[in-house]
């Protein structure tokens, strides 16, 4: 891949970010999620690659664009595989907390996991506890193991987990390790960021989310030196079939970085749409909007945040073709 596509990705999630963004706390996110698509899609294609969609909005008779199959780009360029979640967080923006996020991930093509639309385990660490989790060894395990790698108390642990009744049983397991517990409504590929960045003050994901986030979450950590773990966890016979279908058949599996992202390079983009602990917010201040993104580089192991300021007059869709 060419490094001028971090740049160049960074142009998408911003656009989508702030075309979401208007619509924070209004309470509608089918309308936030359309409008994030809708603007990453018109930036798309201005971007020099051939890409192809293996990780979006679903299948080509599920959604209107950025489906599954869809070729994105300008048609010359470096040959990738694309996995996008243009609003990450619809309800975060719909109820205006934090965390929302515009991501895309990008690696050489063929090299990306295709995952089934469908819920996933996943346990995350950043770089100092990699190769000391075991997403089949008991929640104990995993704290003592990570805090340990952390020279920290199990009591100074924070595990970030999705707020969710399938989670009650993980949620007492970690109370009675004595770890701190950070539950979050939804955005579990912020949260899987959260584990590598100081900053955060999160050591730890555990729980259950989706599978496709799961390969987005591992393009982010695999640039950041971390780590993710997955099993594809089907709650009906037509997710297995569907798995089936895929040529999946051993649901034991566990996936591994190398599963999720094959090769050596892979390009991850973020922009913030509300405030969070790693971005802030899109803002908007009369004819100018300001953002705040991240993009990463696994190949060179380079994190830049970059500062935008946006001149509605000049761009007034979001969109310079030339």
């Amino acid at each position: 891949m060419e490094r001028s596509l971090s740049m160049e990705i960074v142009r998408v999630t911003e656009a989508a970010a702030q075309s979401s963004a208007r619509w924070m706390g209004r309470g509608k996110k089918n309308e936030a999620d359309d409008a994030a698509t809708t603007a990453m899609r018109n930036v798309f294609d201005t971007i020099p690659m051939q890409g192809t969609v293996v990780i979006g909005e679903g299948e080509i008779d599920e959604a209107p664009m950025l489906y599954i199959g869809e070729e994105l780009g300008t048609g010359s360029g470096p040959t990738v595989d694309i996995a996008v979640d243009p609003l990450e967080g619809t309800s975060i923006v719909a109820q205006g907390t934090w965390n929302a996020l515009a991501v895309i991930a990008i690696a050489d093509k063929r090299n990306l996991l295709h995952a089934p639309d469908m819920y996933m385990k996943k346990i995350a660490v950043g770089a100092d506890a990699v190769g000391k989790v075991d997403i089949n060894a008991s929640t104990l395990d995993n704290l003592k193991a990570v805090a340990k790698a952390k020279d920290k108390a199990i009591e100074d642990l924070v595990v970030i987990v999705l707020d969710r009744p399938r989670h009650a049983e993980l949620v007492e397991e970690i109370r009675a390790a004595g770890a701190r517990i950070k539950l979050i409504p939804d955005g579990d590929v912020a949260a899987a960021m959260h584990t590598a960045f100081d900053d955060t003050g999160v050591d730890i994901l555990m729980g259950i989310g989706g599978a496709p986030e799961g390969v987005i979450s591992a393009v982010a950590l695999k640039c950041l030196g971390g780590e993710i773990q997955g099993k594809l966890v089907p709650s009906n016979d037509g997710e297995i079939e569907r798995c089936k279908e895929m040529g999946i058949a051993d649901f034991e599996k566990v996936y591994y970085m190398d599963d999720f992202c094959s090769g050596d390079d892979a390009i991850f983009a973020a922009t913030g749409v509300t405030d969070g602990e790693l971005l802030r917010g899109v803002q908007f201040k009369g004819l100018k909007n300001t953002t705040q993104s991240v993009v990463m580089r696994a190949k060179s192991g380079t994190v830049r945040f970059i500062d935008g300021e946006h001149s509605l007059k000049k761009k007034p869709n979001l969109v310079i073709k030339s």
